[in-house]
């Protein structure tokens, strides 16, 4: 998997996953765990959503 997830993009898919865990658990409720998802794609810096868009937020010139 060639790296498609940027720098800035990274960070706001933790935040905002974390966030959604949280509102999940808050309100016990199942679908905070859809922020999961966000967290998964900022870690690996991958989304696969990206390239069927034709998107890319990486910086680095390999996507490495």
């Amino acid at each position: 998997m060639k790296a498609n997830v940027g720098g800035i993009d990274r960070v706001l898919r933790i935040i905002l996953g974390c966030a959604m865990l949280g509102t999940g658990y808050y309100f016990k409720s199942w679908l905070g765990l859809i922020g999961i998802g966000p967290i998964l794609t900022g870690f690996f810096r991958f989304c696969p959503a990206y390239p069927l868009i034709g998107l890319n937020t990486c910086k680095l010139p390999d996507g490495k």
